[in-house]
């Protein structure tokens, strides 16, 4: 037995159903970025604070040891434009 297309269309049409169909949808996501959230959230845990980042830094250009190539220094301006950007 076939299923039409309207009979699918009036299925789906029902509030219920469309509210089921996006729970299920929404929590085979989760499922399958789970292992993603895991492991993006234990190398947040991990990185320095921001304090600690700045202070090395500090203490870098202090010491005369900071040479950034003018790479990196691009690489810098270009990813703040993008940061800006999306704010």
């Amino acid at each position: 037995m076939r299923i039409s297309d309207n009979e699918i269309k009036k299925v789906l049409s029902n509030p219920d159903v469309a509210k089921e169909i996006d729970q299920i949808g929404q929590e085979n996501q989760l499922r399958e970025d789970q292992p993603l959230i895991e492991q993006l959230t234990q190398e947040i845990i991990e990185m320095p604070d921001r304090e600690e980042m700045i202070a090395e830094l500090k203490a870098k250009i202090e010491a005369g040891e900071y040479n950034p190539t003018g790479d990196e220094i691009a690489d810098a301006m270009i990813r703040r434009t993008i940061a800006d950007r999306i704010r």
